[in-house]
């Protein structure tokens, strides 16, 4: 397959125009040329004849004596002078009667003739002369005249040296014409190619861009239609790229994008053809008979060769893709809906936890309409009021009472109706509705629990817990608008409990300390959600004033088992570091006695309480139970 970057040469037309346009102007030129010689040739003409002329009347004034006394002698003297005079091949002097007193001839020149052409017009030009007649007057009379014959061979010859001289000049302007118009269509196709390969190449990874894709796409499947073919496409966005260019810059994203590049033309066929298309994503084409099944093994090449780390300023980091696989015609009828289905297929192998590969399924579209059914609900689920605020115990491992509550939002849509969290915030996070979303559970939140606070019912409650979202920690006026909804509902801050997922607080490092500073600096209690999937490391955990970590559910899960000695490390490292530790998701009473043991502070999950509307946790909280554990 030709690459993408190399444009076609220049063809026989573009050079038949560029010779037809030297050919004009040469017979441009040629035209100037032949009119500057034919006015060469009227300039010394017309300088000869005034030249004869001169030397006509001089000897005329010369010879008046010699005509008035007939002096034969004195007028050949007078003749004699014209020697001097290159031009003038023969010469006469005339009685009034037109019979020659005197003449001067060179050797081998005619006399020059009188005819009445020459009585008339006083001047008459040949083909090889030129005859000048002037009269000669004495008081007042006509005496006689003088005729001159000039040859025009001279004339001529300088017209001649002036028509080759004006060759010469045409031939070098010709030539320097040539050349330029060469160097301006080879400076031309160097332009046109350098433009070419910008459009149609990626600057980072040399790799065939977006708009070389889209061809290559048409041609691919117009030979599968006319051969009767299929044509893979595979759809490849690496995972989590967004943390290398947030924590490593975007000059090391640029060098990973390359060194993936490198590595996935050494994973392909010579026959499949790569492409970036955006960012993080690169599509791959594969032509074939069997393009399911080969399809499926070029995506399985893929994931091998991003299974090895990468090595980048002198630290290793492991790079994974989402892979979304679609087959012409099987999937699709043209370009758009195979680019469309591999997409779906992408973001369903995101779904299902990264570094892995999907192909495309007709129900993966049935799930794309509902999501974006569901982003266009949510936009106006705020205005219509649909949703609502659930609180979830958190209990405290020793005493069993509750000493805080989680706040959760939840949703019941009229169309879809009700609708799980874990669906509808990736969706809110991706629409950007997380923001106002997030405002708004944070201020009912903070409304409910000053009301509740306001009637003696949080004695005991240590906080009330309210997630972030990464977007909402990412805005400047955050802070501003907490410390106002706080003076506003008159909670106290140290009630507020602000969560933090790990990953949302390793996206800006410094824009996330600073906004925890002043969140320390308000006595807002601090927790990192989901503690254990993110990428944070000691040195951070150091740095960031948190005051509570909580145990993701997937470690607390697999207690006592396999996850036993994750959660040990955990609430180990908390308590050094004079943290709190939180236990998501308990669900048994192994897990509870585990958490004990491990000198856990608090747990929350579907073993004590579900998450509970408002009513039915202040009920709660007028109650003041005491949680144990089940046997």
């Amino acid at each position: 397959m030709t690459p993408a970057h190399q444009s076609p040469a220049a063809g026989p037309l573009d050079l038949r125009v560029a010779r037809s346009n030297l050919l004009v102007a040469g017979a441009a030129l040629g035209v100037a040329a032949v009119l500057l010689v034919v006015f060469q040739f009227v300039v010394l003409r017309a300088a000869l004849l005034g030249d004869l002329q001169v030397q006509a009347r001089i000897v005329g004034n010369n010879s008046s004596a010699a005509l008035m006394f007939q002096d034969q002698r004195a007028a050949t003297e007078t003749l004699a002078g014209l020697a001097l005079s290159p031009a003038v091949d023969s010469a006469a002097i005339l009685d009034p009667r037109g019979v020659p007193l005197a003449g001067y001839r060179r050797a081998g020149a005619a006399p020059p003739e009188v005819g009445a052409a020459l009585l008339a017009e006083r001047h008459v030009f040949s083909i090889a002369a030129l005859d000048v007649l002037e009269p000669v007057a004495a008081n007042g009379a006509v005496i006689g005249s003088v005729v001159l014959r000039a040859t025009l061979m001279p004339l001529y010859r300088r017209l001649a040296a002036f028509a080759v001289y004006t060759l010469v000049v045409a031939l070098a302007s010709m030539a320097l014409a040539w050349l330029l118009v060469a160097r301006m269509r080879a400076a031309v196709r160097a332009a046109e190619q350098h433009l070419h390969y910008l459009a149609h190449v990626d600057p980072i990874t040399a790799l065939p861009n977006r708009n070389a894709f889209n061809a290559h796409l048409d041609a691919c499947l117009g030979r599968a239609d006319r051969l009767a073919g299929a044509v893979g496409l595979l759809l490849l966005d690496l995972d989590n790229f967004k943390v290398v260019n947030d924590t490593l810059g975007h000059s090391c994203g640029d060098t990973l994008l390359r060194l993936v590049a490198q590595r996935l033309r050494g994973a392909l066929r010579s026959a499949d053809l790569i492409c970036r298309i955006g960012g993080d994503e690169f599509v791959v084409i594969v032509e074939t008979s069997d393009a399911a099944d080969e399809a499926a093994e070029v995506a399985h090449k893929i994931l091998q060769a991003l299974a090895e780390p990468f090595q980048l300023e002198h630290q290793l980091l492991h790079v994974s893709t989402s892979i979304g696989v679609a087959i012409y015609p099987a999937d699709a009828d043209g370009a758009e809906s195979l680019m469309r289905g591999a997409d779906t297929a992408m973001y369903h192998a995101k779904s299902l936890g990264k570094n892995t590969c999907q192909v495309f399924r007709q129900e993966m579209t049935q799930r794309a309409n509902r999501r974006l059914k569901m982003e266009a609900n949510l936009r106006r689920a705020l205005e219509n009021d649909e949703l609502t605020l659930h609180y979830q115990p958190q209990i405290d491992t020793r005493s069993g009472r509750m000493t805080g509550f989680e706040v959760l939002a939840r949703w019941t849509c009229p169309e879809l109706g009700p609708v799980s969290p874990a669906e509808f915030i990736p969706v809110a996070e991706d629409s950007g509705v997380i923001v106002p979303l997030g405002r708004w559970v944070l201020q009912t939140a903070c409304r409910q629990a000053a009301l509740w606070w306001r009637q003696g019912l949080l004695d005991g409650i240590a906080h009330v817990a309210v997630n972030l979202s990464a977007h909402q920690a990412g805005d400047p006026n955050l802070m501003n608008e907490i410390e106002a909804l706080l003076a506003e509902c008159g909670l106290p801050p140290q009630l507020l409990e602000l969560e933090l997922t790990e990953s949302a607080m390793m996206e800006n490092v410094d824009a996330n300390l600073t906004l925890m500073q002043r969140i320390q600096a308000a006595g807002i209690h601090l927790s990192i959600d989901d503690f254990g999937t993110g990428y944070s490391s000691m040195a951070y955990l150091k740095r960031f004033p948190i005051d509570q970590l909580k145990i993701d559910r997937s470690f607390v899960s697999a207690v006592p088992g396999d996850g036993a000695a994750i959660a040990t490390a955990i609430i180990a490292l908390a308590h050094s570091l004079g943290l709190s530790v939180v236990a998501e998701g308990v669900e048994n009473a192994q897990q509870v006695e585990f958490l004990r043991a491990a000198r856990c502070d608090a747990m929350q999950g579907f073993l004590f309480s579900k998450p509970l509307p408002a009513a039915a946790l202040e009920s709660l909280l007028r109650q003041r139970p005491q949680f144990t554990a089940p046997a």
